[in-house]
């Protein structure tokens, strides 16, 4: 079931990203190409399907979360392109293919995630991906600025940098990572929300219960992976947190354990969807597919 939701899905959102990156003139070319390499180059796109997926649970059509689906995928492309300079985590390999630093340079790299950030605003606002009204256009842009910004996915790598070599309890390892991967996890499921014009108070709360627990899931799942799964199946360096020397919920809790703690949040997002009916069994079939995924 999911991995035909996740067909149609990627193939919703790829389609709409691949309007947005064309150069207005030959001088900008490289640059240009640098950002679509940077977000074509594959991935699972767990966010936009998020946003689909929670648009649809409130009856809204797919087609309503387009731009929302686009902003949040490229906030996600523009982190990874600065997480794998040589300034911070220092990576060669994303997604099986050279880190966009490596295919092109550093000083384009740096550039190129600059400019995935400020379209994903635009793609917010363009009337072209969905027709939102005005107020609900507001909200998701304030929604993916808390989110992407300082007080969410920057705060959380600036932590996350800052944590190397240290022993974290497990209450600072959460936060760091609620707002390194969480935070966008969660404004992924918010603005899709807000993308089907249909989402009550009740509701979001719901669902952001809901999208916190997989945030916390995804991190912890990818964790497990970075010992158990290799280089060729993970699609970047296997065992790279393990030599960084970072804290992880394996190395505080134990394999067995962590592996029970991502059971424990997935069943905690399945409780968070309880109010809704089968409208949201794409976001059920999600809770289970991100502690399940091998890569």
């Amino acid at each position: 079931m999911i991995a035909a939701y996740q067909a149609s899905s990627q193939a919703r959102v790829n389609a709409a990203l691949d309007t947005l990156f064309n150069a207005p003139g030959p001088e900008l070319a490289r640059l240009y190409e640098a950002m679509r390499y940077s977000v074509m180059n594959g991935g699972k796109r767990v966010r936009p399907l998020l946003a689909y997926a929670a648009c649809e649970a409130l009856g809204g059509q797919a087609s309503q979360a387009n731009g929302a689906a686009c902003a949040v995928e490229l906030i996600h492309a523009y982190s990874l392109v600065h997480d794998d300079l040589p300034a911070m985590d220092d990576d060669d390999l994303r997604r099986g293919q050279p880190t966009t630093h490596k295919q092109f340079d550093e000083a384009c790299a740096i550039l190129a995630g600059d400019g995935l950030q400020s379209l994903a605003f635009s793609a917010l606002l363009d009337p072209a991906l969905s027709d939102c009204p005005a107020q609900i256009r507001l909200d998701m842009v304030s929604a993916l600025a808390l989110a992407a910004g300082p007080a969410g996915m920057v705060g959380g790598q600036a932590i996350d940098l800052g944590s190397v070599g240290l022993k974290l309890d497990q209450g600072a390892l959460e936060y760091m990572h609620r707002h390194k991967t969480g935070a966008l996890i969660e404004a992924s499921v918010k603005l899709g929300a807000l993308a089907s014009g249909r989402a009550t108070p009740e509701q979001l709360q719901a669902l952001q219960a809901y999208a916190r627990a997989i945030g916390l899931a995804f991190q912890v799942q990818d964790d497990i992976l970075d010992v158990e799964s290799d280089t060729q199946t993970l699609g970047k360096r296997q065992g790279a947190d393990i030599a960084r020397d970072k804290p992880t919920y394996p190395a505080l809790l134990g394999l067995d354990a962590a592996k029970a703690y991502a059971l424990e949040l997935r069943d905690q997002a399945l409780a968070a969807l309880r109010p809704f009916d089968a409208a949201a069994e794409p976001l059920r079939d999600l809770a289970r597919y991100i502690v399940e995924r091998r890569s």
